[in-house]
């Protein structure tokens, strides 16, 4: 049995209030601040409501045998909003209009106007559907039509401008079971008739992150950042919502849906120096080091904190051994408690700061272990001071130091794919060497990861990244480091070039 046949019935079971959060979200396609503004509400408000509605539909399909999601339901909506709208739709328009009386005509209008749009393209598709094959999808998915193989069909509304949903990521979260999650931010832009995508990941601050080759069918969307990371999405008919059903790399059981938005939630900017700097009377301002987990496999983690003038804080943290960096985080400070939780939901710390607010002695929780914690003062001007010494050039083709590229071929989930690597390795002033590696492909983890084991006796050289399981001996020769790439019980060859010449 399907969503969509039942979908007038249950609006119908929705009270009033959540009926036209539901109306105004997925068929008018108002984002929440709008959806808000129209019932008098926050925009929080707004969300809560809608997600209420949802469960709400969930429970109505789950009375009459149709298993499914509040992001499958979501989705299904947004799908049959483009095909026939609800006769409830009448409804709401009328209920919105007698609520706000004169201050709601402008959205009573432009409801209406959808409504004569949905009509229109009702009619419309009678006329062009013929040869085309509709989908009755399972309880798990939803209804789509398949594109008919004329040209201007094919090509679709536009889709440029920003598209924001929640995804979820492989990093457990702070209960079992849990993972944590992002929104998401697309963005599309058109040049010469040809997309390319950029992605913003809210919680885990990154930003601008170039997702590859676009392939747009409509309503099919293909975006391959990699073979690694590809997805699938389908766009709905007024280009205002899509759905992301399949996604390689990311684990996301259910479907997401990514509304159109004119004011996309922005990434937190980063943290300067001068942001953190220790001063007077800030107990937790400043630059903090230390380790989660005890023993020599303890992890070693540090923590940016800013008291800001209103008493609250901006952290973040780094996880500098696993290449994730400048993860935002929210703050909690009741003397001598302090409690810090990672913005996607992958793990907090909470601790005890000492009466000279120079080290905080707590535990870190995540997958709903706890592990103790602790971290200390630190100075990180001195500590970055020394990044000015280090070499990066070389004189000859036997020198260590510089900027290396390599690349290795491996299968997965069936699926053959490349992954790319950056290596880095300095020259310090005592004529030994630092290096750092980068899975350029890892996306959300691809800050340079530093060894934490190095040994070079010409012309060989082995590291370590033990935090990563992984370790790489190889022989500098002719300009290049040929060797083996070891990890998970196996190895590989790999060898890496000059990302330069001399």
């Amino acid at each position: 049995m399907q969503i969509a046949p039942l979908l007038d019935g249950a609006m119908e079971q929705l009270g009033q209030k959540d009926h036209d959060a539901v109306v105004l979200r997925f068929f008018e396609g108002r984002n929440f601040r709008e959806v808000g503004a129209a019932l008098g509400a926050s925009e929080d408000a707004a969300k809560m409501r809608v997600n209420r509605a949802l469960e709400k539909l969930r429970k109505f399909f789950t009375k009459r045998g149709v298993s499914s999601t509040a992001a499958i339901i979501a989705g299904s909506i947004s799908a049959n909003s483009v095909q026939a709208a609800p006769a409830a739709l009448a409804k709401s328009v009328t209920a919105v209009a007698v609520a706000k009386g004169a201050a709601a005509s402008g959205l009573t209008l432009t409801v209406i106007k959808g409504a004569l749009k949905l009509m229109a393209w009702t009619k419309a598709k009678s006329a062009v559907i013929i040869g085309a094959t509709i989908l009755l999808a399972t309880a798990a998915s939803v209804e789509v039509v398949k594109a008919v193989p004329w040209t201007w069909w094919r090509a679709g509304p536009d889709i440029q401008g920003a598209w924001e949903g929640v995804m979820l990521l492989d990093d457990a979260g702070v209960g079992p079971g849990e993972a944590g999650r992002t929104h998401l931010v697309l963005r599309l832009v058109k040049t010469n008739n040809v997309y390319t995508a950029t992605t913003d990941w809210i919680e885990m601050g990154k930003k601008d992150v170039a997702m590859g080759r676009v392939v747009y069918d409509y309503p099919s969307l293909r975006i391959e950042r990699n073979p690694r990371d590809r997805w699938s999405l389908k766009v709905n008919a007024d280009a205002t919502q899509m759905i992301l059903d399949h996604a390689i790399h990311f684990v996301q059981p259910d479907p997401v849906l990514l509304m159109r938005t004119a004011a996309p939630d922005p990434v937190p900017e980063l943290l300067g120096e001068s942001d953190f700097a220790p001063r007077p009377c800030a107990d937790l301002q400043g630059y903090w080091k230390g380790v989660i987990g005890d023993g020599p496999d303890a992890l070693p983690v540090n923590l940016k904190i800013a008291e800001v003038s209103d008493g609250t804080f901006r952290a973040e943290g780094d996880n500098p051994m696993q290449g994730a960096d400048g993860q935002p985080a929210t703050v909690i400070y009741n003397r001598p408690v302090v409690k810090l939780a990672i913005a996607s939901g992958a793990g907090t710390f909470q601790g005890t700061v000492n009466s000279s607010d120079t080290e905080i002695v707590g535990s870190w929780t995540q997958g709903d272990q706890s592990v103790p914690a602790v971290v200390k003062r630190a100075d990180y001007h001195a500590e970055h001071a020394a990044d000015a010494d280090k070499v990066y050039s070389f004189n000859s083709e036997n020198d260590l130091q510089g900027h290396w590229k390599g690349s290795w071929a491996v299968t997965l989930a069936g699926t053959k794919a490349t992954i790319r690597m950056g290596l880095d390795i300095a020259k310090l002033p005592d004529g030994s060497y630092a290096a750092a590696l980068c899975n350029v492909d890892d996306l959300g983890k691809d800050d340079p990861i530093p060894t934490s084991d190095f040994h070079y006796d010409s012309p060989d050289v082995r590291m370590e990244w033990k935090w990563k399981g992984g370790a790489y001996e190889g022989k500098l020769k002719d300009g290049k480091i040929v060797g083996t790439w070891f990890q998970g019980g196996g190895g590989f060859r790999l060898v890496f070039e000059r990302n330069g010449s001399l």
